[in-house]
């Protein structure tokens, strides 16, 4: 029997982009009232109805972000970050701790109402981040036109110390992908760090891949993996040996992988997360 996750996303990936929104904000409604008048929320604490992005505890998953970018990619205080799929701010928050006056956030994300509730909430008390909506196409949250495999990033050459991406990937299609790496590449700073996470299988787990029951990619594509063959951007999983050739074509070194506990034989360690994460110097 399907548990009740994965019959709830079924439902969610069948309802039109446009009023996906909409059957968040009515599912999370009791809990968003309840919310609002007994629970002191934090300022930067979006109402659960609005978040797009992940589950779990937003302000936690966070500073879980912050962890994983300070151990893996060695942040620093003074940086110049870039946050690739800046979604609500769910990374932002935590960063609004730590960046000092030296140090600048640039985001941006396809969804505008995330990118305005950002500019709004958190750009207001701290001029050193800035939000850029871009109307890229993507089947799980629009039907824009504009292609992200042909996207420019609206940022100079070499222009951040780090980049960064939670969920984004894994969202993406192997054109997309492409296209971002290529462009993650140009905007780093020579010997700049990237925090990408991804969902990875090889001939070695593939089976698992295919069979787990919690996160399953039964739709084989070749060098990639779809959950649903309805929205193709729903969750994607790539092929290992695919991955390293198109972030060696994009002039990126891989320097390690840390495995996610997604995948059944993974346990859930310190700095360790939900999905695969690949660190890459420009």
């Amino acid at each position: 029997m399907l548990n009740k996750r994965k019959i709830l996303r079924r439902i969610y990936y069948k309802i039109p982009p446009n009023l996906r929104f909409v059957f968040r904000k009515v599912y999370f409604f009791p809990h968003d009232i309840w919310s609002s008048m007994w629970r002191n929320r934090n300022k930067y604490e979006p109402l659960k109805g609005d978040i797009f992005v992940g589950s779990g505890d937003f302000l936690a998953q966070g500073i879980h972000h912050l962890e994983l970018l300070k151990t893996h990619i060695f942040l620093e205080p003074e940086n110049k970050v870039l946050d690739i799929g800046s979604g609500i701010g769910r990374t932002a928050v935590a960063l609004t701790k730590f960046l000092n006056s030296e140090g600048k956030y640039e985001g941006f994300d396809v969804v505008e109402k995330g990118v305005k509730w950002c500019n709004d909430k958190i750009k207001k008390e701290n001029p050193n981040f800035n939000f850029i909506y871009v109307p890229l196409n993507n089947d799980l949250y629009n039907n824009n036109k504009v292609k992200a495999s042909i996207f420019k990033f609206p940022y100079d050459d070499n222009s951040f110390d780090k980049v960064f991406l939670f969920s984004v990937f894994t969202h993406m299609l192997p054109d997309e992908i492409t296209n971002y790496l290529s462009e993650i590449k140009r905007v780093l700073k020579p010997g700049g760090l990237c925090l990408s996470t991804f969902f990875i299988y090889n001939t070695k787990n593939e089976d698992k891949t295919i069979n787990n029951g919690q996160f399953s990619f039964p739709f084989d594509k070749g060098n990639y993996r779809l959950m649903s063959d309805e929205v193709k951007s729903a969750n994607i999983a790539l092929k290992e040996k695919f991955l390293e050739k198109i972030i060696l074509d994009a002039g990126l070194r891989r320097l390690k992988t840390i495995e996610g506990f997604w995948k059944i034989d993974v346990t859930n360690q310190n700095c360790n997360d939900f999905q695969d994460i690949i660190i890459m110097e420009a």
